[in-house]
């Protein structure tokens, strides 16, 4: 089978018409001089310095948002901000890979045109992104056997095609992938589920990131964060599912 990272990088698309929009916050205070305050004290000067969570997870939180919600206005200065946080260039092309299954092949299309020129000022060549076929990490068979069985009875059969796609590209494939490590793989998944309003889907990647070595703490502060660049219904809808997790997690 191709792999998935091949498959996310080498398609190519036209270059996406809200590009233009990168240079709209060079001057906000021109249209809009109240969100520049909000963005510089409430974004700039708290969110970002809040305890939590750490500066690279909030820019692994916050380029998972825009990818997922195609914020090509975003998207540049966001994946600028990621690197210069300590997220490295083989790990973001881990992210837009990843997304391209939880967000859309579109979506991910759209990153890679937003992070080539990034990628280019920098200096960023092949030898520092991931191979497109790397040596998988372990599979967990008991996890993945319990998991496989629980879809095939809630999915399967209303499109086994999905399940078995599912088993074979993302949880044999695309998870096992060695370059993101799974706790911040979990993190992307969580994050793109919130900003997608994709709640339904929360419970599972939430505990299965939580296994992976993410707090109660940290997660919390992500639906924060994602209060401001998902919005407040997203983020309430996400607390509330949240909640239910902490509690069952708590008192088993």
């Amino acid at each position: 089978m191709k792999s998935v990272a091949a498959l996310a990088l080498a398609m190519t698309v036209a270059p996406v018409a809200g590009n233009a929009a990168s240079g709209a916050n060079d001057d906000v205070s021109s249209v809009a001089p109240a969100l520049e305050r909000y963005e510089q004290e409430t974004l700039e000067k708290g969110l970002w310095a809040r305890p939590g969570l750490s500066a690279r997870d909030r820019s692994v939180v916050t380029v998972a948002a825009v990818i997922t919600r195609n914020q090509m206005g975003l998207m540049p200065e966001q994946i600028r901000r990621a690197l210069d946080n300590g997220v490295k260039p083989a790990e973001l092309s881990e992210i837009i890979t990843h997304l391209a299954f939880y967000a859309g092949w579109g979506n991910a299309m759209a990153a890679v045109d937003a992070a080539r020129p990034v990628y280019a000022e920098r200096g960023i060549g092949a030898n520092q992104l991931p191979a497109a076929a790397p040596t998988l990490l372990p599979l967990d068979e008991a996890r993945e056997a319990r998991r496989a069985a629980s879809v095939e009875q809630t999915t399967g059969p209303a499109s086994p095609g999905l399940v078995r796609d599912t088993a074979e590209v993302l949880f044999r494939d695309l998870w096992l992938r060695p370059d993101l490590a799974p706790r911040d793989r979990s993190l992307v998944t969580v994050s793109a589920l919130i900003s997608a309003g994709q709640v339904a889907q929360v419970p599972f990647h939430l505990n299965r990131a939580m296994d992976s070595g993410l707090t109660r703490e940290e997660a919390s502060e992500v639906i924060s964060h994602l209060a401001y660049y998902a919005g407040w219904p997203n983020a309430f809808s996400a607390a509330t599912v949240a909640r239910e997790i902490f509690e069952k997690r708590t008192n088993p």
